[in-house]
């Protein structure tokens, strides 16, 4: 009850926003319903940057002492329409900016700098640094691929997709590293004081998932009863089912953690809060988490492969592309880039001759017999370092396609 107004909404800004990659890598190998999987995404997307803004709002009112709506208002609508703005201008300055850049290594570091300096930015300007990031990134998410060549985007996927893996390992080594002391430093009476409190709002988060989610399903199914089902691409409708699916996946995570870190030693319950933020996330993750495949079995939804289908059309709509382009050559070069395109493109694996698993196939021969080759060459002392690293960025290239060829 002594908890200021300020620490009990930063508490609640903490524990709210669920994380989607918890959830998601649950769900994925079951093949869910795509259409859960996207809710869950873009769900994640915007509750993490509408309780970071409000977490700033109740920080800034702890240091302040206090806050009024008439005073936070105009600043929280300042912030939103701001951010808005600003993060799409600044993706296109990035865009602008990497054009001219063709060393793969520098073009990276350009946009590990051009990310945080949009947080810097955002922080500088008093605009909300998550929201400004997420426009930004919506923005370059959208025009990157018209402009980013295939050898740099597939180096940079793999360095932030390490790199994101680290800081999700790094917060909670850090979180545990501030949950000792804290567990050290309690009364013998508060420690099950704390885990009562963690306990109860643990169960908060839980029931006011579900309190939320159902009753927006609910509605939902009542719109598409009255006026029909017609999403712009075939997706499956909305159930109970689906409904309690997203209401169960709402485990907590990298964002919950982060931000109880970042509160100053002097914040109002600071260990309560953070001890709080490790007990929900850990919660979740083994309450939710586990149960989760159960519950999907349970649910027991139809086959749904929205993905598959898509690709299927783009197939199609890429080869005929293919075709107009070469129309014009029969030569024997095009001939080669026809059958090629046709074999990682348009065979999908389950003809009568099964021509991309035969293709696969002799493409890993073909790359074995010729690493093994230039392998000996070197040691031979017929090539150098230097021709044989050109070599084997060659075959890497050729790998890395057949590949992703067979993933998809």
């Amino acid at each position: 009850p002594s908890m200021p107004w300020s620490a009990a909404i930063a508490l609640g800004a903490i524990v709210a926003p669920p994380d989607a990659v918890a959830a998601t890598a649950v769900l994925r190998p079951m093949h869910p319903p795509h259409r859960l999987l996207t809710i869950l995404e873009g769900e994640s997307l915007f509750n993490d940057a509408t309780a970071l803004l409000i977490y700033r709002l109740a920080v800034g009112a702890a240091a302040a002492g206090g806050f009024t709506a008439a005073e936070v208002a105009p600043q929280f609508l300042l912030a939103v329409a701001g951010s808005l703005v600003a993060g799409p201008a600044l993706g296109w300055l990035l865009q602008r900016s990497l054009s001219h850049v063709e060393h793969v290594p520098t073009v990276i570091i350009v946009q590990f700098l051009a990310t945080f300096s949009v947080w810097i930015i955002a922080e500088h300007l008093r605009l909300s640094a998550v929201l400004t990031t997420v426009s930004f990134a919506i923005f370059v998410a959208q025009t990157a691929p018209q402009r980013t060549p295939a050898r740099q985007r597939i180096p940079a996927y793999a360095v932030w997709e390490t790199v994101v893996f680290a800081l999700n390992i790094l917060a909670f080594i850090f979180i545990g590293l501030q949950i000792r002391p804290i567990l050290t430093s309690l009364e013998p009476g508060q420690t099950g004081h704390y885990l009562a409190v963690a306990g109860a709002i643990l169960l908060t988060v839980i029931v006011a998932r579900f309190a939320w989610h159902m009753p927006f399903n609910a509605v939902v199914r009542w719109r598409h009863r009255r006026s029909g089902f017609n999403p712009p691409r075939p997706m499956l409708r909305p159930t109970i089912g689906s409904g309690v699916v997203v209401s169960w996946a709402g485990m907590r995570g990298i964002v919950s953690l982060a931000t109880a870190l970042a509160l100053p030693v002097t914040f109002p319950y600071r260990d309560l809060i953070v001890l709080t933020a490790f007990l929900v996330v850990l919660g979740t993750l083994v309450i939710q988490g586990l149960t989760l495949k159960s519950l999907m079995r349970m649910m027991n939804f139809p086959e749904d492969d929205p993905i598959g289908r898509e690709l299927q059309i783009g197939r199609v709509r890429a080869l005929d592309a293919v075709d107009a382009a070469l129309a014009a050559s029969s030569s024997p070069l095009a001939i080669t880039v026809r059958k090629q395109f046709r074999t990682q493109l348009g065979v999908d694996g389950t003809g009568p001759d099964n021509l991309r698993a035969q293709y696969n196939e002799l493409q890993r021969m073909a790359l074995r017999a010729a690493r093994s080759t230039i392998v000996s060459m070197r040691a031979n002392s017929e090539i150098g370092d230097d021709a044989f690293h050109r070599l084997e960025e060659q075959l890497d290239w050729l790998e890395m396609a057949g590949a992703q060829t067979e993933a998809n």
